[in-house]
């Protein structure tokens, strides 16, 4: 996930100014930035009484950045002060409006994997996924604690606005009449994956919308992935394709830069839908109706349990 330049300027903030251990010095940092909060004790039953707890202290690393009021899908990663990724199966996460404030909701965050066998190769494979009630708009501020092992805590915030600018579930998906892999077309103007996603290009999302059929959009660009949580997100679409063939069920490749060349800017159907980051996918049901929306990197279980819920 990759708004142009930055992964981390938006929306899943870091808020760490250095990494270190709860009551010490940091480690791996050359300074330590001292707060109001680190200079009184932390009211019990707070999310920085939990934060404080034994174990080193981190930031997230954020996967998603754009949210609105509601049920959101949070992913991040979470990196030791020895840039070592922590990948356990679960993290338990507490939520609140404040860190000095009680956590009104706690979940459990699990591992996914965000490659398939064989796959074109990421810097992070597996990734966590949570999903977050956030009622109203406003910063709320997540703590994430892998299960198991060595104790790490992970701070970061989540920014919500009073509208994603995403489409949201429930929206009508845009009839955008994207490139498709037609006969003399060179597959290099309509795609960047290695080889070709060919079965990925037959069809645009105007002609599933016409035809009532419910369809998966992914826009990405395998080619310009370069950040460690947008993982090989084609590569997944299609193997849950291969298992869908036949099924009736469309499923679509849109890349994201006029010309496939990110010096040229985004391309009018990523503008069509206002995606402010990518990758993007889409879950659309028969009536045109969004029904799953996906941020950055996932894994084909989770697209898979989302298909399953549009199937004819």
């Amino acid at each position: 996930m990759r708004p142009a330049a930055a992964l981390i300027a938006t929306g899943f903030a870091l808020v760490l100014a250095g990494c270190g251990t709860s009551g010490g010095t940091s480690a791996g940092t050359s300074t330590t930035t001292t707060t109001t909060a680190e200079t009184s004790a932390a009211p019990p039953g707070t999310l920085e009484a939990l934060w404080r707890g034994p174990g080193e202290d981190v930031a997230v690393v954020p996967g998603t950045s754009d949210y609105g009021p509601g049920v959101n899908r949070v992913s991040f990663l979470v990196v030791d002060g020895q840039s070592r990724l922590v990948e356990r199966p679960a993290a338990r996460v507490w939520i609140s409006r404040g860190l000095r404030r009680k956590p009104y909701a706690e979940a459990t965050a699990r591992l996914e994997r965000i490659g398939v066998p064989g796959g074109a190769a990421a810097d992070a494979e597996s990734i966590y996924v949570v999903s977050v009630r956030t009622p109203a708009p406003g910063t709320y501020w997540l703590l994430a604690e892998p299960v198991g092992g060595k104790r790490i805590q992970a701070l970061g915030n989540v920014v919500v606005k009073k509208e994603a600018v995403a489409p949201s579930i429930g929206d009508r998906a845009f009839p955008s009449r994207n490139p498709t892999l037609a006969a003399g077309v060179d597959a290099k103007a309509v795609t960047t994956a290695q080889p070709p996603d060919s079965e990925l290009l037959r069809t645009t999302v105007a002609a599933a919308l016409a035809a009532k059929r419910p369809f998966v959009v992914t826009f990405a660009t395998p080619l310009y992935c370069q950040t460690r949580t947008c993982g090989p997100v084609v590569q997944v679409v299609q193997s849950v394709a291969k298992r869908w063939r036949g099924k009736g069920i469309d499923f679509i490749h849109v890349e994201i830069y006029e010309g496939n060349d990110p010096a040229r800017g985004t391309n009018r159907w990523v503008n069509e839908w206002r995606l402010p980051t990518e990758p993007w996918t889409f879950v659309v049901d028969r009536t045109g109706v969004i029904r799953a929306r996906i941020e950055g990197a996932f894994g084909a279980g989770e697209l898979e349990a989302a298909v399953e819920k549009v199937a004819p």
